[in-house]
């Protein structure tokens, strides 16, 4: 079998949630069915939109497994494996061999708060126990750790890691990592997790987006993404514009976590879509509902979404 090769829009799947709390394996279907209808590129289960944190890892083995089963090939699954450790990373991993993934999403250990030497050695010791292309996962919100551009530059040059998928939110840096990637010979698949500023890194170099909105909408991030890759930028620019109105979504939640008000948004607009069933969270997070919901589906409405 050929290796699975990674760019383009490989969105990060939701959860979807029975009323017992499983993983609601028909909504999960038809959310996997809806994104490769629409071309994307890759998947990204167990990711921050996938509510990974919330998860024991019989129910992180359940969703990997399952995205395997529906997407049969037809798509690479990339699986996120982030935990408090080296040692349950690995483990992590195992989790995701045995469900048959094309590649691993490692953040650095968060709660042990290592220093840089040390996640350098994380990321060694990751690559030394899989066979598993492996990308770094840059999400500093989440690890209170910002991944430094040399450092990933190296890992690259030796084969440790496959690729970046950042979240930093830091787009000067992005736009550094890009041009030494360049320098460096592209040793590195570089993803940005942006929604709303795909157009400009595109533009820039990357190779790929990792978009939360993705879910909703993936038919327009692959047409983005194929505008920009055919020089069309004013296309990508429009495009870029109208997600921008439907990214609202996520503001339109008040006095709630930013899980509830951002992941609740893509549910609740998944939800409105009739793609998934509920827009259940994972405990402790509320669902959104009442008037937040009502404001999400208009804006969903005005998207066009509703009628393709």
């Amino acid at each position: 079998m050929s290796k699975p090769s990674f760019s383009g829009v490989v969105p990060p799947l939701v959860t979807p949630f029975a009323e017992d709390g499983s993983l609601d394996v028909p909504s999960f279907e038809r959310l996997i069915e809806s994104q490769i209808a629409a071309g994307v590129d890759g998947l990204f289960a167990l990711g921050s939109s996938g509510e990974v944190g919330f998860l024991t890892d019989a129910a992180r083995s359940v969703v990997l497994t399952e995205a395997v089963r529906i997407s049969a090939g037809r798509v690479p699954v990339l699986a996120g494996v982030n935990d408090m450790s080296t040692a349950r990373v690995i483990e992590q991993i195992r989790i995701a061999e045995f469900a048959g993934v094309d590649a691993v999403v490692a953040t650095v250990p968060f709660y042990v708060r290592p220093n840089i030497v040390e996640i350098e050695s994380h990321f060694r010791a990751l690559a030394a126990a899989t066979s598993l292309p492996i990308f770094a996962y840059d999400v500093p919100v989440r690890v209170n750790v910002k991944l430094e551009r040399d450092l990933l530059i190296r890992l690259g040059v030796d084969g440790v890691i496959a690729g970046v998928k950042d979240s930093s939110g830091d787009d000067v840096g992005f736009r550094r990592l890009v041009a030494a990637n360049e320098a460096a010979g592209r040793p590195l698949i570089l993803f940005t997790g942006h929604e709303i500023v795909v157009d400009g890194a595109l533009l820039a170099g990357a190779d790929g987006v990792v978009p939360g909105l993705g879910n909703v909408d993936p038919a327009s991030y692959v047409r983005l993404y194929h505008a920009a890759k055919a020089g069309d930028w004013t296309e990508a620019k429009r495009i870029q514009d109208q997600l921008a109105s439907l990214f609202e979504i996520v503001f339109q939640a008040h006095g709630v976590s930013g899980e509830a008000a951002g992941l609740g948004a893509f549910k609740t607009a998944l939800q409105v879509i009739g793609i998934i069933e509920s827009n259940r969270m994972a405990h402790p997070v509320p669902a959104l509902e009442g008037e937040t919901v009502d404001r999400i589906r208009a804006i969903v409405e005005e998207s066009g979404l509703l009628v393709r």
